[in-house]
């Protein structure tokens, strides 16, 4: 299931929407900013029903 998250870039403060794979369980992933390019650390929690916990985003160098 594709979930659509609002999310905060770490770097420039843009919010931006992005769309997160529940099927794949939780994971972590790096995914560039759609304003400012730089790299963003993605980690997506998943609960064992597939629906989304949490989604949290770290720079690059954190």
């Amino acid at each position: 299931m594709l979930v659509i998250k609002r999310v905060r870039c770490p770097y420039c403060g843009e919010t931006f929407e992005t769309h997160i794979d529940t099927s794949a369980g939780s994971q972590e992933y790096i995914e560039d900013c759609y304003v400012c390019c730089r790299p963003i650390t993605f980690r997506s929690i998943v609960g064992p029903d597939g629906n989304l916990i949490e989604c949290q985003v770290y720079r690059d160098d954190d």
